[in-house]
């Protein structure tokens, strides 16, 4: 006996049960139930079950939240091959030397805890299938990018080619643009960070550990001017160049060009500095303590959250454009990346205009 798809075992019983009844009134003398007529029953209960398990409509918070987490964490627990190949699909840029890619959200450089993914485990597949690489030979990455960064990275086909490239990035020859959308708008509107980041732990309920500022420069007692002061020694120096290209109800977009390669060191200049810090930046939103970002209530509105739904949002700081200098008479390498959806949706709903093509 045939019978529709997805009806359980148990609606099966029941309906041959009924049959079987059927059949014994049939042997009395009375009409039986035909197969087809099992079969309507079969698919009525069906039915049925089907419309009692309807969902309720999702509202358009979760909906929003549901989006988020799309564009967030795709990539996150795919398969390692997966990766690879939408890597590969993504690829900026190729030549006998470097090759540069889009790395998505979320995936970190190396491995880390809770994490199954990372670009180096991707390495050597993604080798095997880049046009132009010899058998066994390997992909060097040449500077680092956080796991919660987006955009341009750079990886080198030889290790003289990383080296060489790392050169150019210690030298500050390298020119590296960001993106960042960010609460506040920064003032003045354009300018140059130039304070020494250090590691400082952090203490309280939990405690823990974060990069943060160690000015050279002090506000004088008098409040009327500024004395210098001994720099620390396990500072870093580290100098960021800004510029605001769009600001609107509160929130900014803004170009950055780090001239220094500090850890964390845009997501510090931009929450301490200027106290203006990059949108979905969970960790220097606050100092004291580890939460998620508090955001305005109209910054709220726009992007369609509740504050206790704002820890769903990924950082929005997007490694735009890497500019490297030509040798032996040869151009400047300039390689773009566009930026991904969810930064593009965040830029729609805060009615700040999207940036033109590099």
């Amino acid at each position: 006996m045939r019978h529709a798809r997805g009806v359980t075992f148990t609606m099966l019983v029941r309906a041959c049960s009924t049959a079987s009844k059927t059949e014994t009134v049939a042997s009395n003398g009375k009409a039986g139930l035909k197969a087809a007529d099992i079969a309507k029953r079969l698919r009525g209960e069906h039915e049925k079950q089907t419309n009692d398990k309807k969902e309720v409509p999702v509202s358009p918070l979760q909906n929003r939240v549901n989006e988020l987490k799309q564009f967030s964490q795709q990539l996150q627990s795919v398969h390692p091959s997966v990766l690879v190949k939408a890597l590969y699909r993504g690829m900026l840029y190729q030549d006998q030397n470097i090759i540069a890619i889009n790395k998505p959200y979320g995936v970190p450089l190396y491995n880390v805890d809770g994490i199954r993914n990372s670009i180096v485990e991707c390495l050597p597949l993604l080798a095997k299938i880049t046009d132009g690489m010899q058998a066994g030979a390997q992909l060097h990455l040449c500077h680092s990018l956080e796991k919660e960064n987006t955009g341009v990275l750079i990886l080198a086909k030889t290790e003289e080619a990383a080296e060489h490239v790392q050169t150019l990035i210690r030298s500050h020859k390298v020119e590296r643009k960001y993106l960042a959308v960010t609460v506040g708008v920064p003032v003045p509107s354009e300018g140059v960070i130039d304070i020494p980041i250090i590691e400082k732990e952090v203490m309280g309920p939990q405690p823990h550990f974060k990069m943060g500022l160690s000015p050279l420069f002090k506000v004088s007692e008098e409040g009327d001017g500024v004395t210098r002061v001994r720099a620390h020694r396990q500072a870093h120096s580290a100098v960021t160049q800004y510029r605001v290209l769009d600001s609107t109800g509160g929130c900014s977009l803004v170009e950055l060009q780090p001239v220094t390669g500090v850890k964390n060191q845009l997501r510090v200049h931009m929450a301490l500095a200027l106290t203006c810090p990059i949108l979905g930046d969970h960790k220097y939103a606050h100092w004291d303590k580890l939460a998620p970002q508090k955001l305005p209530e109209g910054v709220l509105r726009r992007l369609g959250l509740v504050q206790s739904k704002t820890r769903y949002l990924p950082l929005h700081l997007h490694s735009r454009r890497i500019v490297l200098p030509g040798v032996k008479g040869h151009s400047d390498i300039t390689v773009s990346c566009p930026l991904p959806k969810y930064f593009t949706n965040t830029l729609k709903r805060l009615q700040i205009p999207l940036p033109g093509k590099e």
